[in-house]
Protein backbone atom coordinates (compact mmCIF):
# COMPACT_ATOMS: atom_id res chain seq x y z
CA UNK A 1 0.00 0.00 0.00
CA UNK A 2 2.04 3.04 -1.32
CA UNK A 3 0.82 6.79 -0.11
CA UNK A 4 1.85 10.02 -1.36
CA UNK A 5 4.21 12.44 0.98
CA UNK A 6 3.49 15.66 -0.65
CA UNK A 7 6.33 18.03 0.95
CA UNK A 8 8.52 15.27 -0.03
CA UNK A 9 7.36 14.72 -3.50
CA UNK A 10 7.68 10.34 -3.19
CA UNK A 11 5.08 7.97 -2.50
CA UNK A 12 6.17 5.06 -0.22
CA UNK A 13 5.02 1.62 1.52
CA UNK A 14 2.64 2.91 4.55
CA UNK A 15 3.78 -0.28 6.20
CA UNK A 16 7.46 -0.33 6.12
CA UNK A 17 6.69 3.88 7.86
CA UNK A 18 4.84 2.44 10.46
CA UNK A 19 7.45 -0.04 11.11
CA UNK A 20 9.97 2.32 11.20
CA UNK A 21 7.73 4.72 13.78
CA UNK A 22 7.47 1.84 15.86
CA UNK A 23 10.99 0.63 15.94
CA UNK A 24 12.12 3.62 16.83
CA UNK A 25 9.51 4.56 19.34
CA UNK A 26 10.25 0.97 21.43
CA UNK A 27 14.01 1.94 20.93
CA UNK A 28 13.39 5.62 22.95
CA UNK A 29 11.01 3.64 25.32
CA UNK A 30 13.68 1.48 26.47
CA UNK A 31 16.88 3.63 26.10
CA UNK A 32 15.39 6.97 27.33
CA UNK A 33 16.74 8.92 24.39
CA UNK A 34 14.53 10.76 21.64
CA UNK A 35 14.85 8.58 18.54
CA UNK A 36 15.65 11.01 16.44
CA UNK A 37 19.26 10.07 15.32
CA UNK A 38 17.28 6.78 14.33
CA UNK A 39 14.50 7.97 12.71
CA UNK A 40 16.25 10.59 10.40
CA UNK A 41 18.85 8.59 9.11
CA UNK A 42 16.44 6.00 8.43
CA UNK A 43 14.09 8.06 6.26
CA UNK A 44 17.51 9.34 4.62
CA UNK A 45 17.38 5.55 3.71
CA UNK A 46 14.22 5.33 2.41
CA UNK A 47 15.57 8.11 -0.30
CA UNK A 48 13.57 10.58 1.88
CA UNK A 49 15.50 13.82 0.95
CA UNK A 50 17.83 15.25 3.97
CA UNK A 51 15.75 18.26 5.07
CA UNK A 52 12.45 16.93 5.01
CA UNK A 53 13.98 13.60 6.96
CA UNK A 54 15.81 16.31 9.76
CA UNK A 55 12.58 18.36 10.06
CA UNK A 56 9.86 15.49 10.00
CA UNK A 57 11.75 13.74 11.85
CA UNK A 58 11.54 15.70 14.69
CA UNK A 59 7.65 14.87 15.20
CA UNK A 60 8.25 11.37 16.00
CA UNK A 61 10.78 12.48 18.52
CA UNK A 62 8.11 14.81 20.20
CA UNK A 63 5.54 12.01 20.30
CA UNK A 64 7.65 9.06 21.78
CA UNK A 65 9.39 11.38 24.24
CA UNK A 66 5.69 12.53 25.17
CA UNK A 67 4.79 8.87 25.63
CA UNK A 68 7.88 8.12 27.53
CA UNK A 69 7.96 10.95 29.60
CA UNK A 70 4.19 10.43 30.80
CA UNK A 71 5.09 6.88 32.49
CA UNK A 72 8.42 8.46 33.75
CA UNK A 73 6.37 11.14 35.30
CA UNK A 74 3.84 8.86 36.82
CA UNK A 75 7.07 6.75 38.31
CA UNK A 76 8.41 10.21 40.44
CA UNK A 77 11.39 9.94 38.20
CA UNK A 78 10.92 13.34 36.52
CA UNK A 79 12.75 16.77 37.83
CA UNK A 80 11.13 19.51 36.03
CA UNK A 81 13.14 21.94 37.81
CA UNK A 82 16.37 20.44 36.55
CA UNK A 83 14.49 19.50 33.12
CA UNK A 84 13.50 23.70 32.73
CA UNK A 85 17.30 24.62 33.20
CA UNK A 86 18.18 22.35 30.13
CA UNK A 87 14.84 23.61 28.43
CA UNK A 88 16.15 27.23 28.26
CA UNK A 89 19.15 26.51 27.11
CA UNK A 90 17.52 24.37 24.33
CA UNK A 91 15.56 26.92 22.98
CA UNK A 92 18.01 28.87 22.46
CA UNK A 93 20.42 26.79 21.15
CA UNK A 94 17.37 25.67 18.84
CA UNK A 95 16.95 28.91 17.50
CA UNK A 96 20.96 29.34 16.54
CA UNK A 97 20.84 26.09 15.17
CA UNK A 98 17.90 26.90 12.34
CA UNK A 99 19.80 30.18 11.34
CA UNK A 100 22.87 27.87 10.64
CA UNK A 101 19.85 25.41 9.09
CA UNK A 102 19.35 27.96 6.29
CA UNK A 103 22.33 28.86 5.96
CA UNK A 104 24.16 25.52 5.15
CA UNK A 105 20.75 25.17 3.11
CA UNK A 106 21.55 28.10 0.67
CA UNK A 107 25.42 27.43 0.46
CA UNK A 108 23.87 24.11 -0.87
CA UNK A 109 26.18 21.82 1.44
CA UNK A 110 23.47 20.76 4.05
CA UNK A 111 23.32 17.37 2.92
CA UNK A 112 26.98 16.80 3.46
CA UNK A 113 27.23 18.25 6.41
CA UNK A 114 24.29 16.26 8.05
CA UNK A 115 26.13 12.92 7.32
CA UNK A 116 28.91 14.34 8.82
CA UNK A 117 27.69 15.16 11.76
CA UNK A 118 25.76 11.79 12.14
CA UNK A 119 29.40 9.65 11.37
CA UNK A 120 30.91 11.53 13.83
CA UNK A 121 28.80 12.18 16.92
CA UNK A 122 27.44 8.48 16.58
CA UNK A 123 30.49 6.70 16.24
CA UNK A 124 32.32 9.06 19.00
CA UNK A 125 29.27 8.49 21.40
CA UNK A 126 28.96 5.18 20.63
CA UNK A 127 32.27 4.03 21.21
CA UNK A 128 32.65 5.92 24.08
CA UNK A 129 29.16 4.01 25.58
CA UNK A 130 30.12 1.24 24.26
CA UNK A 131 33.46 1.10 26.21
CA UNK A 132 32.20 2.36 28.84
CA UNK A 133 29.81 -0.42 29.32
CA UNK A 134 32.48 -3.37 28.45
CA UNK A 135 34.34 -2.35 31.44
CA UNK A 136 31.67 -2.28 33.63
CA UNK A 137 30.63 -5.90 32.63
CA UNK A 138 34.09 -7.12 32.82
CA UNK A 139 34.54 -5.77 36.61
CA UNK A 140 30.99 -7.06 37.57
CA UNK A 141 31.93 -10.88 36.23
CA UNK A 142 35.33 -10.68 38.27
CA UNK A 143 33.90 -9.67 41.35
CA UNK A 144 35.32 -6.30 41.31
CA UNK A 145 33.32 -3.66 43.05
CA UNK A 146 31.50 -1.16 40.41
CA UNK A 147 31.75 2.35 40.32
CA UNK A 148 28.30 4.14 40.46
CA UNK A 149 27.62 7.57 39.89
CA UNK A 150 25.71 9.40 42.50
CA UNK A 151 24.68 12.31 43.71
CA UNK A 152 27.38 14.35 45.59
CA UNK A 153 30.35 12.93 43.68
CA UNK A 154 32.07 15.79 42.37
CA UNK A 155 34.45 17.43 39.49
CA UNK A 156 35.41 20.45 37.71
CA UNK A 157 31.65 21.10 36.68
CA UNK A 158 30.84 21.21 40.50
CA UNK A 159 33.20 24.02 40.92
CA UNK A 160 31.52 26.64 39.03
CA UNK A 161 29.23 29.30 39.90
CA UNK A 162 25.67 30.18 39.79
CA UNK A 163 24.95 27.11 42.16
CA UNK A 164 21.10 26.10 41.97
CA UNK A 165 19.83 23.05 44.66
CA UNK A 166 17.74 20.36 42.73
CA UNK A 167 15.82 18.41 45.38
CA UNK A 168 14.78 15.93 43.39
CA UNK A 169 18.26 14.70 41.29
CA UNK A 170 19.23 15.55 45.23
CA UNK A 171 22.17 17.55 43.46
CA UNK A 172 23.48 21.14 44.17
CA UNK A 173 24.97 22.20 40.79
CA UNK A 174 25.78 25.34 38.71
CA UNK A 175 22.84 26.00 36.19
CA UNK A 176 26.04 27.28 33.47
CA UNK A 177 26.91 23.58 32.16
CA UNK A 178 23.36 22.37 32.21
CA UNK A 179 22.45 25.59 30.00
CA UNK A 180 25.13 25.02 28.19
CA UNK A 181 24.49 21.06 27.53
CA UNK A 182 20.76 21.75 26.55
CA UNK A 183 21.78 24.54 24.19
CA UNK A 184 24.07 22.24 22.24
CA UNK A 185 21.68 19.93 22.22
CA UNK A 186 19.11 22.79 21.56
CA UNK A 187 21.58 23.13 18.17
CA UNK A 188 21.94 19.72 17.48
CA UNK A 189 18.31 19.15 17.09
CA UNK A 190 17.80 21.71 14.40
CA UNK A 191 20.94 20.87 11.96
CA UNK A 192 20.35 17.41 12.75
CA UNK A 193 16.57 16.14 13.65
CA UNK A 194 17.68 14.70 16.63
CA UNK A 195 16.34 15.11 20.54
CA UNK A 196 19.91 14.93 21.43
CA UNK A 197 18.97 12.43 24.24
CA UNK A 198 21.86 9.91 23.11
CA UNK A 199 24.25 12.65 24.27
CA UNK A 200 22.47 14.47 27.01
CA UNK A 201 21.81 10.94 28.63
CA UNK A 202 25.41 9.79 29.08
CA UNK A 203 26.69 13.34 29.64
CA UNK A 204 24.05 13.99 32.59
CA UNK A 205 25.24 10.89 33.74
CA UNK A 206 28.75 10.90 33.75
CA UNK A 207 29.93 14.51 33.49
CA UNK A 208 27.35 16.20 35.55
CA UNK A 209 26.97 13.26 38.05
CA UNK A 210 23.45 13.26 38.12
CA UNK A 211 21.27 10.31 39.00
CA UNK A 212 20.52 7.59 36.95
CA UNK A 213 16.77 7.55 38.15
CA UNK A 214 15.99 10.75 36.82
CA UNK A 215 18.39 11.06 34.14
CA UNK A 216 15.62 9.36 31.34
CA UNK A 217 12.76 10.95 32.16
CA UNK A 218 14.31 14.97 32.56
CA UNK A 219 15.64 14.06 29.46
CA UNK A 220 12.60 13.17 27.63
CA UNK A 221 11.22 16.25 29.06
CA UNK A 222 13.56 18.35 27.64
CA UNK A 223 13.43 16.98 24.38
CA UNK A 224 9.84 17.25 24.20
CA UNK A 225 9.72 21.20 24.13
CA UNK A 226 12.55 21.59 21.77
CA UNK A 227 11.74 19.44 18.95
CA UNK A 228 8.35 20.84 19.62
CA UNK A 229 10.22 24.53 18.89
CA UNK A 230 12.04 23.16 16.59
CA UNK A 231 9.50 21.42 14.40
CA UNK A 232 7.49 24.86 14.21
CA UNK A 233 10.43 27.26 13.35
CA UNK A 234 11.51 24.75 10.52
CA UNK A 235 7.46 24.07 9.07
CA UNK A 236 6.92 28.21 9.49
CA UNK A 237 10.62 29.42 8.19
CA UNK A 238 12.20 26.37 5.47
CA UNK A 239 8.62 24.83 4.97
CA UNK A 240 10.50 21.40 5.26
CA UNK A 241 7.71 19.16 7.73
CA UNK A 242 5.78 16.60 5.78
CA UNK A 243 2.48 16.42 7.72
CA UNK A 244 1.43 13.16 6.13
CA UNK A 245 4.74 11.15 6.73
CA UNK A 246 4.83 12.94 10.57
CA UNK A 247 1.43 11.83 11.42
CA UNK A 248 2.22 8.00 10.40
CA UNK A 249 5.71 8.12 12.40
CA UNK A 250 3.81 9.82 15.37
CA UNK A 251 0.92 7.26 15.27
CA UNK A 252 3.51 4.12 15.51
CA UNK A 253 5.96 5.69 17.74
CA UNK A 254 3.81 6.58 21.10
CA UNK A 255 2.54 3.23 21.13
CA UNK A 256 5.26 1.30 20.81
CA UNK A 257 7.29 3.66 23.36
CA UNK A 258 5.06 2.05 26.04
CA UNK A 259 5.91 -1.45 25.28
CA UNK A 260 10.04 0.38 25.14
CA UNK A 261 9.71 1.60 28.77
CA UNK A 262 8.36 -1.58 29.95
CA UNK A 263 11.40 -3.90 27.78
CA UNK A 264 13.81 -1.34 29.18
CA UNK A 265 12.76 -1.95 33.03
CA UNK A 266 13.87 -5.84 32.36
CA UNK A 267 17.42 -5.32 31.80
CA UNK A 268 20.42 -4.01 33.47
CA UNK A 269 21.67 -0.13 33.52
CA UNK A 270 25.21 -1.65 31.94
CA UNK A 271 23.34 -3.97 29.49
CA UNK A 272 20.80 -1.00 28.33
CA UNK A 273 23.85 0.89 27.74
CA UNK A 274 26.05 -1.92 25.50
CA UNK A 275 22.41 -1.78 23.47
CA UNK A 276 22.52 1.69 22.45
CA UNK A 277 26.29 2.34 22.17
CA UNK A 278 25.61 -1.02 19.12
CA UNK A 279 22.55 0.43 18.03
CA UNK A 280 24.44 4.02 17.67
CA UNK A 281 27.54 2.66 16.06
CA UNK A 282 25.46 0.50 13.60
CA UNK A 283 23.91 3.59 12.16
CA UNK A 284 27.28 5.74 12.75
CA UNK A 285 28.99 2.62 10.01
CA UNK A 286 26.01 2.58 7.67
CA UNK A 287 25.90 6.14 7.02
CA UNK A 288 30.00 6.40 6.62
CA UNK A 289 29.37 4.05 4.62
CA UNK A 290 27.18 6.21 2.50
CA UNK A 291 29.16 8.94 2.75
CA UNK A 292 32.53 7.05 1.24
CA UNK A 293 31.36 4.94 -1.11
CA UNK A 294 31.07 5.79 -4.98
CA UNK A 295 27.12 6.85 -5.77
CA UNK A 296 25.30 5.31 -8.02
CA UNK A 297 24.42 8.39 -10.02
CA UNK A 298 27.23 11.13 -10.69
CA UNK A 299 24.60 13.34 -11.64
CA UNK A 300 21.47 15.29 -10.08
CA UNK A 301 18.53 17.27 -9.83
CA UNK A 302 18.39 20.14 -7.45
CA UNK A 303 15.01 21.06 -6.86
CA UNK A 304 13.76 23.71 -4.14
CA UNK A 305 16.63 22.85 -1.45
CA UNK A 306 15.88 19.37 -2.06
CA UNK A 307 18.12 16.62 -3.84
CA UNK A 308 16.48 14.05 -5.93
Amino acid sequence: MTLYLPIAELSVNIFIILGMGAAVGFLSGMFGVGGGFLITPLLIFYNVPPAIAVATGANQVIASSISGAITHFRRGSLDFKLGTVLLVGGLIGATGGIWIFQLLRRLGQLDLIISILYVVLLSSVGGLMMWESINTMRRARSDQPVKVNRGGQHNWVHRLPFKMRFKKSKIYLSVIPIAALGAGVGVLTSIMGVGGGFIMVPAMIYLLRIPTNVVVGTSLFQIIFVSTYATIVQAVVNQTVDIVLAFILMLAGVVAAQYGVRAGQKLKAEQLRALLALLILAVGARLALDLFSTPADIFSIVRSGATR
